[in-house]
């Protein structure tokens, strides 16, 4: 027979071990605001296993009235977790609350209407209702991407309140699964829920490791000094639009920028002056452009847009906005403020690109020379070679040939 003593005293030592683990995860990644629940919710759930066991050395039903209404408290910590974890916001007060009613239910049953089964539904709903709410989180990932944790977790809180709802119609039909009793089917829930919390917080951080990857995957992906796309990020989404449009046959177009005489500010102002400069410019360009545009630092002075499902019409008129916004902000520079001019170079797709990005970003580079050769602080099309005309018959005048091209 499992012994109910020694199963609530590994239930400590468990929380105990769990609160420790989520502390340093605190500690370590302090932006993890869900952290610091789950840290407080193991931390409160080994408190009140505590009181649970001393119910067995008194008479009294206060240790095990504190000790219910503290894993109640603990589990509404858990779910407040979740919420952080999503950027949801927590209510103190629906906490609050959801304690208050459980324990003034449990307070009621025991004193004022001594009746285990109804005590053991509020104690049941109190952990229940709060773990349930967060299902939908769970399960509906808000960004569309699986979640292995989450996953895990829901499961786990799906079996959990199966078990309370069990546990709550086995009493109402006669059995005792009480703490008080210390029977053998109190020893089997206890030790469920032992696992099954064990495997709930294995799911939490899951869920945070699987958010500190993406988040280490998404720096990978960033420039350091401009926080947009940076150069490897720029080529897997040029590959992407590039299988896409050649499936499709629908085209999109690219802006190869350069920031005019960027040397002579770093020389003249020096590179902090460079880098702030090359700062202001992603803030201008940002408000200029699409949802869905991504701007993209490829190295020194040099950016490009991808412009999905666009022309080269629709492209130029982008490279046109972003000169407009350049040259006002270059109109209102005062003092030691520092004027920004760009050249931009657009192409766009076509089957002659087919699923090498390179040559896409080649024909908006030689767009962009010609920019540069025109004088600067504008931009140039890339236009495709022209289709090649049949040789003129002999005898036929070359101008009779090219009429149509003339024409």
């Amino acid at each position: 027979m499992l012994n109910v003593p020694t199963l609530w005293t590994v239930f400590v030592v468990n929380f105990l071990a769990l609160g420790l683990i989520w502390a340093y995860v605190t500690r370590s990644y302090p932006k993890l605001d869900a952290a610091k629940f789950w840290t407080g919710s193991a931390l409160m759930a080994a408190g009140g296993a505590g009181a649970a066991i001393t119910r067995l050395a008194t008479d009294s039903p206060a240790p095990l009235l504190l000790g219910g209404a503290t894993m109640v408290f603990a589990v509404c910590l858990a779910a407040m977790g979740i919420r952080r974890f999503y950027d949801r916001p927590v209510s103190w007060r629906a906490t609050a609350l959801t304690v208050g009613v459980s324990t003034f239910g449990m307070v009621f049953f025991t004193i004022g209407y001594d009746s285990m089964p109804l005590r053991m539904l509020c104690y049941s709903l109190g952990q229940s209702v709060p773990l349930a709410l967060t299902l939908k989180l769970l399960l509906v990932q808000p960004d569309g991407k699986a979640n292995p944790g989450a996953r895990l977790a829901a499961k786990v809180i799906i079996v959990m309140i199966a078990i309370y709802v069990a546990r709550a119609i086995g009493n109402a039909m006669g059995g005792n699964f009480a703490a008080a009793a210390g029977g053998h089917a109190h020893s089997v829930v206890v030790l469920g829920l032992l696992f099954l919390s064990m495997a709930l917080n294995f799911g939490f951080l899951l869920m945070a490791v699987d958010r500190l990857r993406n988040e280490v995957a998404d720096l990978a992906l960033l420039d350091d000094l401009t926080g947009v796309a940076n150069r490897r990020h720029l080529l897997q989404r040029l590959t992407e639009e590039c299988a896409r449009s050649d499936r499709s046959g629908e085209p999109f177009s690219l802006l190869v920028i350069d920031l005019d005489g960027f040397k002579t500010i770093n020389d003249t102002h020096g590179h902090a002056a460079g880098d702030a400069c090359l700062q202001h410019f992603t803030l201008m360009a940002q408000t200029r452009l699409r949802a869905g545009d991504m701007l993209a630092r490829t190295g020194g002075d040099e950016f490009c847009v991808v412009l999905p499902s666009s022309t080269l019409r629709e492209g130029a008129m982008i490279a046109r906005r972003l000169l407009d916004v350049c040259r006002q902000d270059a109109e209102g520079c005062t003092g030691d403020d520092i004027p920004i001019a760009v050249s931009i170079g657009v192409a766009q797709w076509d089957r002659g690109t087919g699923l090498f990005p390179d040559r896409l970003i080649a024909n908006a580079d030689r767009a962009l020379y010609a920019a540069k050769k025109d004088g600067k602080n504008t931009f140039a099309v890339h236009d495709p070679a022209p289709t090649l005309q049949p040789e003129a018959p002999r005898g036929l005048p070359r101008s009779h040939a090219n009429m149509r091209e003339a024409c």
